[in-house]
């Protein structure tokens, strides 16, 4: 079917020595939340504690069928701190079950084979010990020197320090009760000032997570950053997180009767993800299922982006799963949230089918509640053959009250919009003198987001979608 088409896309019967000059590709990243998605959201626990929400409420909105009990003794927390060839410490009182030794004193702890030496800071040995050797802290704590894996240097810690032998050194480990861990935990993990029962919130998830998760064989049961949950000692030690740690003082969550893993993040962008769709082979967990997060939008997280990126910035990116130029990322499956379970990287020679958790690790994203639009636009000159050609895709320009005249166009402007819905109208805008960018007309996206229009001038152009702009091309 032959259309008429506005004198501003019009293409010509005849055609013009005008030269288009430029084709590009945008690649538009925009996404939602921060972490993986899954259990309480920090931010959206603050967001109902300042509505007045209280903390078993809150930790009930996140874990589904879920109760909260108390614990009927304290267990001891052991927390890897650090591992380094030689560990020194200060603030100990004794081995335990052995010599007492000078909290005043800075001491040495290197390996020796299956052993551990102990060393005063002249280097003189005090003696050869099997592993693991425990020394007692003060009660005000003990200082560990040099680098913890929570980035605090020469940090200070309740409870003992035990050493065991590691795979490249010495493994320095905190073995402190339960409730002083917590401590060390809760504003290391949500801020101090934040309301009373969101830290409460916190107290309660982070202490069931301490014991429902370990590391067997390792000797210890806790990171001492995101690889469990953030615990930086004395240093995290606040008058309203050692509150609501009292508040709380052996509370966990449980499912039917026992404690279950509360995993926890920042922000959930408005809803959280079921366990096996962000940790991708773990089995479904009838207390870690998507919920509605409606108060976590005060997070700077909550949404982000739009990052830009070129095609060649986007292949640099996804490295070898392109195969060949880089195309898009077509979407395979979403969770509830909607976060990427897996998606393909698709390339001119084929496509890579990854995970949502593969893309954000690979591109250094927030979370994997994210959306790929990769606007292509190609300036070529007007087809010699007919005023519309079905065969290049796109269905008719509209314009904006410039009449229905078929004058030549300069050059016509053909690219594909993915994804998109076939009849969606996008917009061709055109640079003015003054950088502005001002619309000339809008054109209908065809089967695959095809377009093309024809436009009069030469200048500078670009296609948008909403709140997407394509890359600007020359029309000389």
């Amino acid at each position: 079917m032959r259309l008429t088409v506005p004198i501003c896309a019009a293409l010509a019967a005849t055609a013009l020595a005008a030269p288009a000059a430029d084709a590009a590709t945008r690649v538009i990243v925009r996404g939602a939340g921060f972490g993986h998605g899954v259990g309480l959201s920090q931010y959206g626990a603050y967001g109902f504690a300042k509505r007045g929400t209280d903390y078993r409420t809150i930790v009930g909105h996140y874990y589904k069928g879920t109760q909260i009990e108390r614990l009927d003794a304290t267990p001891t927390v052991r927390v890897l701190l650090q591992t380094t060839g030689t560990v020194r410490v200060m603030g100990v009182t004794g081995v335990v079950g052995g010599r007492t030794l000078n909290p005043s004193a800075t001491y040495g702890v290197r390996g020796f084979g299956s052993q551990l030496v102990l060393y005063t800071q002249r280097g003189t040995r005090l003696g050869r010990f099997a592993a693991p050797l425990r020394l007692r802290g003060q009660a005000s704590g003990f200082i560990l020197g040099g680098s913890a894996a929570n980035g605090i240097s020469n940090g200070r810690y309740r409870g003992d320090l035990e050493l065991r032998p590691g795979s490249v050194g010495v493994n320095a480990i905190n073995a402190v009760n339960l409730e002083d861990y917590v401590r060390g935990v809760v504003s290391a993990e949500s801020p101090a000032s934040w309301p009373a029962d969101a830290l409460r919130a916190q107290a309660v998830v982070a202490r069931t997570y301490a014991i429902t998760t370990s590391h067997p064989g390792s000797g210890f049961d806790q990171y001492a950053d995101t690889r469990s949950q953030m615990y930086t000692g004395i240093r995290a030690e606040y008058p309203s997180t050692d509150a609501a740690v009292r508040a709380t003082a052996g509370q966990v969550v449980t499912y039917n009767g026992k404690p279950v893993v509360t995993y926890f993040f920042s922000t959930s962008g408005g809803q959280t993800e079921n366990v096996e769709n962000s940790f991708i082979g773990a089995s479904p967990k009838p207390w870690l299922k998507s919920v509605d997060d409606p108060y976590d939008s005060v997070s700077p997280k909550h949404r982000w982006g739009p990052y830009r990126w070129t095609a060649a910035q986007a292949k640099r990116k996804f490295g070898s799963w392109v195969k060949g130029s880089f195309r898009g990322v077509t979407i395979v499956k979403r969770g509830a949230s909607p976060r990427i379970v897996s998606a393909d990287i698709v390339g001119s020679r084929g496509r890579t089918r990854v995970s949502g958790p593969q893309i954000r690790s690979r591109l250094g994203l927030d979370d994997t509640w994210v959306s790929f639009r990769v606007i292509g636009t190609n300036a070529a000159p007007p087809s010699t053959s007919s005023t519309t050609d079905p065969s290049e895709g796109g269905a008719a320009p509209r314009g904006f009250g410039l009449g229905r005249v078929s004058l030549p166009p300069r050059a016509v402007l053909r690219g594909t919009i993915t994804p998109a819905t076939p009849g969606t109208w996008a917009r061709v805008e055109r640079r003015s003198a003054q950088g502005a960018w001002t619309s000339q007309l809008d054109v209908q996206l065809g089967a695959g987001g095809a377009y093309r229009a024809g436009v009069r001038r030469p200048g500078l152009y670009r296609v948008r979608l909403g709140a997407d702009a394509g890359p600007p091309v020359r029309v000389r």
